[in-house]
């Protein structure tokens, strides 16, 4: 069957009887279920309100989703919105946000890239466009250093990744790849065992010695740190300039279409939350887990937190050109036919609020909107 009629969705059960596209590009691997939060920040009393009377939003609660943990959390998209309000929801898996935004229970959301890459090329270009960055960074292979002492040594270990398909799943296969080992995609069976194993799992998997390692984003591989492993390499170093798009910002067609004054409000927002962030980045870390406290009902320690606070850059740049590695990445492990991605970029709006900020405009790597 080929990679463009399979499906991941929760059990392996299921994903056994669905289509293989979804599976290449799903999401960033922090969970398969989806949490409606329903929180509304109050909307500025007196504030102007824009074209649209609430902009509902979507994000993980996890670090790598910091611009929206914060701008919620500090009131620095309300802020820019004025007298719209906003609704706020929260994922722990790629698919789950691209099904609410296609159903229109979320405008915009903070996701990965091959959720991304898959919600838009599964509506033929119809569903969604990428707006903004948000992060970089914050992926790693962490390992039992008493069974890999060595890069050279993950030959023949298991190594976990989140997801078959997944962002992390696609690196680490690229990277077995440029090994010169050999992997099945699919079954995960060859040179290096590929476990895919849930990130929630990941920890009590690694304590346990069912694995070797993971190739994880943060804060699991912290977590597993914390518990004795090493961090043997930290993907960052495998891209130029060590950066690398974690998560970007999308939004609606029709909802950009329809309400642009709210997407515009939105971006600068979180280009501002951004500044906010490198500049205040002790209080931007604590107040990321507050939020995290406040979705989870429980905050991250100190152990954990700060290395892998550290290990995540902001940013407003999405990164395009990283985006469309990722995806040729996953066109070579044979989990991806090769995709039509352009227009999945519209940075218009971004880049007028970068220069109204006084910064330089972004580039969409030759996938931009015509």
């Amino acid at each position: 069957m080929p990679a463009s009629r399979i499906t991941l969705r929760r059990s392996l059960a299921a994903a056994a009887a669905l289509p293989i596209l979804a599976v290449a590009l799903t999401a960033c691997g922090y969970g398969s279920d989806s949490k409606k939060d329903d929180t509304k920040a109050a909307a500025n009393v007196g504030g102007k309100k824009l074209s649209a009377d609430t902009v509902k939003i979507g994000y993980f609660p996890n670090l790598t989703h910091a611009t929206a943990l914060v701008g919620v959390q500090e009131g620095l998209f309300q802020k820019e919105l004025g007298g719209t309000t906003v609704k706020a929801s929260t994922f722990n898996a790629g698919p789950s946000e691209i099904e609410a935004l296609n159903a229109g229970s979320i405008d915009i959301g903070w996701i990965g890239p091959s959720p991304s890459i898959n919600g838009y090329t599964k509506s033929k270009g119809k569903s969604l466009r990428i707006i903004g960055g948000s992060a970089s960074g914050g992926v790693k292979l962490v390992v039992n250093p008493k069974k890999i002492k060595s890069l050279d040594d993950v030959k023949g270990k298991k190594i976990a990744t989140p997801q078959l398909g997944n962002t992390q799943d696609v690196a680490f296969l690229n990277w077995i790849a440029g090994k010169g080992w050999k992997v099945d995609a699919n079954s995960g069976k060859g040179d290096v065992s590929v476990v895919r194993t849930d990130n929630k799992v990941t920890p009590d998997a690694f304590k346990s010695g069912s694995i070797d390692g993971a190739w994880v984003p943060e804060p699991t591989a912290s977590k597993l740190v914390a518990q004795g492993g090493k961090v043997l390499l930290d993907e960052s170093d495998l891209w130029p300039d060590k950066k690398f798009v974690i998560t970007n910002i999308i939004v609606s067609q029709k909802f950009l279409k329809e309400h642009p004054d709210v997407v515009e409000a939105v971006l600068r927002g979180s280009v501002n939350t951004n500044a906010w962030i490198k500049a205040n980045p002790d209080k931007a870390k604590a107040s990321a887990n507050e939020a995290l406290k406040t979705l989870s009902g429980k905050a991250l320690p100190a152990e954990v937190l700060d290395p892998a606070w550290s290990s995540i850059a902001t940013t407003d740049d999405p990164l395009a050109a990283t985006l469309n590695s990722e995806a040729d990445h996953a066109v070579k492990a044979g989990l991806l036919k090769q995709p039509d991605l352009a227009g999945i970029y519209d940075l218009t709006l971004l880049n007028k609020v970068l220069k109204a900020a006084g910064q330089p405009a972004v580039a969409d790597a030759g996938l931009g909107v015509k």
